[in-house]
């Protein structure tokens, strides 16, 4: 029996020897919390946040509103005139006459007409200021003929409609009552700026009866 204590004794050497080593191999590396691979680390650096798009909706691009072209106060028909330099000189003229008449202002003509016309239209004007008459646009002028004087200006006749006439609020009546219009001659002389009204010259023998009026 003594004989065989040792190879039992050396055999359990063995064994206990064989564990150890294998224990010192598998538990000897610390394991994830939770229970993941050991060979995967958690990293510490933040990661950026994903950019974030404003939810609040876009204005529209705004665009102005077209406005309406403004009325015009007169209208000045040529007829069979149109090709008459000094016609196509009151046609561009005119509109400035009737807004003096209008706003019941003549500094325009006092600076952009000759002297003998503005002497010849301004008392109207200061009549209109004094006595509370207004103009009621847009008035119409019919322009019936055009000729040639002595005096190297051309006369070019025209026929005028109510509404190129003042009205009086307090009697409520035309102050010209003249309801096929009214008869106006307009001397027509060239300067440095174009033909521009010269003066009134005499209606005598324009008859406006059967003028038809654009306005």
């Amino acid at each position: 029996m003594r004989r065989f204590a040792l190879p039992a004794a050396a055999l359990i050497g063995v064994l206990l020897l064989s564990a150890c080593g294998k224990d010192s191999t598998d538990g000897g590396r610390p394991v994830p919390v939770g229970g993941g691979d050991s060979g995967t680390t958690a990293s510490t650096t933040p990661t950026a946040e994903p950019s974030r798009t404003s939810s609040a909706p876009t204005q529209p691009a705004t665009t102005a509103k077209p406005t309406a072209p403004a009325a015009k106060q007169v209208i000045v028909q040529p007829g069979n005139f149109a090709s008459n330099p000094a016609v196509q000189g009151l046609v561009t003229s005119y509109p400035l006459y009737f807004q003096a008449l209008v706003t019941k202002d003549d500094t325009i003509l006092k600076k952009q007409f000759p002297s003998f016309f503005y002497a010849d239209v301004s008392q109207a004007i200061l009549d209109a200021q004094r006595n509370g008459w207004v103009m009621k646009p847009p008035g119409s002028v019919v322009v019936v003929g055009a000729r040639s004087t002595p005096d190297n200006t051309v006369a070019v006749q025209t026929c005028r409609s109510q509404t190129t006439q003042y009205w009086d609020p307090k009697s409520r009546t035309w102050t010209v009552v003249a309801p096929k219009g009214s008869p106006e001659v307009i001397e027509m002389i060239k300067t440095g700026l174009g033909w521009m009204p010269y003066r009134l010259a005499t209606s005598k023998g324009v008859n406006c009866a059967g003028v038809r009026y654009p306005a």
